[in-house]
């Protein structure tokens, strides 16, 4: 055999090694994106599941609270984490759900779960239609810091409408709300209100999840990446920022109606921007992107929050404070990113790795 003819072969057969071994690696990456999110949901999951089990009273109504915020946070990570749209604005969409549905409890004496829950997702929707549709549909695109700088005004200008509004209550805000009814049956706080939150929750995080694994979810992946080549591809980039702001929207005022109901009362500063900040927190320090980091969040912050106001009353804002930078500094991509890989932010479309053959493949196996 001449020299050369072997010297091809080798080459051949060290390309076919490599290949062989790229796609395995390749496989084995794509398979634990996909088996660690289902765990880290089913944990999750379990862990609500059980909570009220183990938990006190006073403590079944805390992680009650919680559940309604991290709904609240779900809202806030497919509108930034998906889209990439800052919105420093969430809370008016939060807290205008709240304060409607307490208006029709208050003045309509409307507590029906049928009705005041559709009724806040609604009001959240519809103030973020014409919040999204004044910011990011206008002839020119809209910039990131015009959109946060626009929803922040808008959460700041709601807020002190609030204050100031004498059918509103004005700073004393809305109190004694009458609970949510099903019937003859009284929501009130404990268990029952518990599992109907979760199971909401649930309903809801399913559907953002296959939201964002549809081809709509793959556009907004693209669109957070790389807006000019979305728009090259002859995507409407605005009008999908538009539509996810608005679905966002939707799910904020869902998540304001049980918060208003689980309280008794609303207050101005469900509609500012202190709690448009906190749900950027949550995200931030769960992981944005990935939906279950930014439930994680909320359970995380809020818990160690009231732990620490419980035994470090002076100084817990600063400690939780410090912790929060140290997470953002170290792990920019959240807590969650200890589990889950960058890959797990956008998802597994098209084909295998292993049914993506390289074109010059097939001749080679085919050289002499």
């Amino acid at each position: 055999m001449p020299k050369s003819m072997s010297v091809v072969r080798e080459a051949i057969a060290g390309d076919e090694a490599d290949d062989a071994m790229a796609e395995r690696a390749a496989a084995v990456q794509v398979a634990a994106g996909r088996n660690v999110l289902p765990i880290v949901e089913g944990v999750v999951l379990v862990a609500a599941l059980l909570a009220p089990l183990v938990l006190q009273d006073y403590l079944t109504v805390f992680a009650t609270r919680v559940i309604i915020l991290a709904l609240f946070a779900l809202s806030f990570d497919l509108v930034w984490g998906y889209a990439g749209i800052m919105s420093f604005g969430q809370a008016l969409f939060f807290g205008s759900a709240g304060y409607g549905v307490a208006l029709l409890a208050r003045d309509l004496d409307i507590t029906n779960i049928f009705l005041v829950l559709p009724a806040g997702t609604i009001i959240g929707l519809t103030f973020a239609l014409l919040l999204g549709g004044f910011l990011l549909l206008g002839r020119h695109p809209s910039s990131v810091i015009f959109v946060s700088l626009g929803t922040l005004t808008g959460s700041y200008a709601a807020d002190r409408l609030a204050r100031g509004w004498y059918y509103l209550g004005g700073q004393n805000g809305i109190p004694s709300i009458a609970p949510m009814t099903l019937g003859g049956y009284e929501f009130s706080e404990g268990p029952a209100f518990y599992y109907l939150v979760l199971g909401i929750l649930v309903v809801v995080y399913l559907l953002c999840r296959f939201l964002v694994r549809s081809q709509f979810g793959l556009a907004l992946a693209g669109l957070r990446e790389n807006e000019q080549r979305i728009a090259f591809f002859g995507y409407k980039a605005q009008h999908l920022k538009a539509i996810i702001f608005t679905i966002g929207g939707a799910i904020a005022g869902l998540a304001g109606s049980l918060y208003a109901f689980h309280e008794g009362f609303v207050w101005p500063n469900m509609v500012g921007v202190v709690v448009s900040t906190q749900v950027v927190l949550y995200v931030l320090f769960g992981g944005s992107g990935t939906l279950i980091g930014a439930v994680i969040g909320a359970v995380i912050v809020e818990g160690v929050s009231f732990w620490l106001s419980d035994n470090y009353r002076d100084i817990w804002p600063i400690i939780l404070g410090v912790l929060l930078l140290l997470v953002i500094l170290f792990r920019p991509l959240g807590l969650i990113s200890f589990v889950l890989g960058e890959r797990e932010r956008v998802g597994s479309f098209g084909a295998k790795p292993n049914e993506n053959k390289k074109p010059g493949k097939e001749k080679r196996n085919a050289a002499p």
